[in-house]
């Protein structure tokens, strides 16, 4: 299965951890955890969707993810256009900043923008390697995305699982949102989100979806994005040079299979051993 929504995912879930942040008024160190929860458990929500339809009536999650990518957006775009979720004296869609009790704490004082988001992505790509690699519902899903068949044969709920691996994505990718609003932003724009849903896409290819891989892919990538104003100044370099760096890097990544494939060349010894 390929989750392509993480782009409306986060956004969902950046909305609702940011209503969390700015309309509840709860205790420090409480309110943060809620607000961090509650962009779980939008994006969670919203991942729910495409695994239901895709368990029980077969559609595929890859268009229904991204026609939903542009719902969460329009969405999200109407919710900021009423009073309940716009900044007071506020034309533009634009939320009110979160309560100071909902914010991430900075790592590094204030010269440094790094927040304790980051620390919860190194915990959550951990928790990602025990849920696959050691859990008995990594184990399931593991077996469901290589042979359904053979999985539902040897006794497992393949529409359950289905439905649960998006979930749990959606609620990776609504996580991703609250590194956002509840930490770089600290409210919700129709910007938020960025392009970050579709960057992870390029992300989990360079780290071969295998979450080691994927932080330090994604490190790499975010020290390119974040260098790209740095590189303009000092340098004199257009940002763009830092897409066209991303871009030869996949590049680089995606062409010997695609070279095999196309030249029709047998695998690599390594490969083949894995595949056995």
């Amino acid at each position: 299965m390929f989750n392509i929504g993480a782009q409306g995912q986060i956004i969902m879930g950046s909305f609702l951890g940011a209503w969390v942040g700015f309309a509840w008024h709860l205790p420090m160190g409480l309110h943060l955890v809620v607000a961090v929860l509650g962009c779980a458990l939008g994006g969670a929500i919203w991942g729910f969707i495409p695994g239901i339809l895709k368990a029980k009536t077969g559609a595929h999650e890859v268009i229904v993810t991204i026609m939903l990518n542009y719902v969460a957006l329009n969405l999200v775009a109407y919710l900021l256009s009423l009073d309940a979720f716009q900044r007071e004296g506020q034309d533009n869609p634009i939320s009110p900043f979160v309560d100071e009790s909902a914010q991430y704490p900075l790592l590094l004082g204030e010269q440094f923008p790094l927040h304790w988001g980051f620390v919860l992505a190194l915990v959550c790509a951990g928790g990602v390697w025990w849920l696959m690699e050691r859990s008995t519902l990594g184990f399931e899903f593991r077996a469901v995305g290589a042979n359904p068949n053979a999985a539902r044969t040897a006794g497992m709920n393949v529409a359950k699982a289905t439905v649960l691996v998006m979930v749990v994505a959606g609620a990776l990718a609504g996580l991703a949102g609250s590194a956002q609003v509840l930490g770089t932003e600290k409210n919700l724009t129709l910007s938020t989100a960025g392009s970050i849903g579709f960057d992870a896409i390029t992300v989990a290819l360079l780290g071969r979806s295998r979450p080691v891989g994927t932080v330090l892919a994604a490190i790499l990538f975010g020290g390119l994005k974040a260098s790209g104003p740095t590189l303009q100044v000092q340098a004199g370099l257009p940002v763009d040079i830092v897409f066209v760096i991303q871009a030869t890097i996949v590049l680089f990544i995606a062409a010997p299979p695609l070279v095999r494939s196309i030249f029709r060349l047998p695998a690599p010894a390594h490969e083949k051993e894995v595949a056995a």
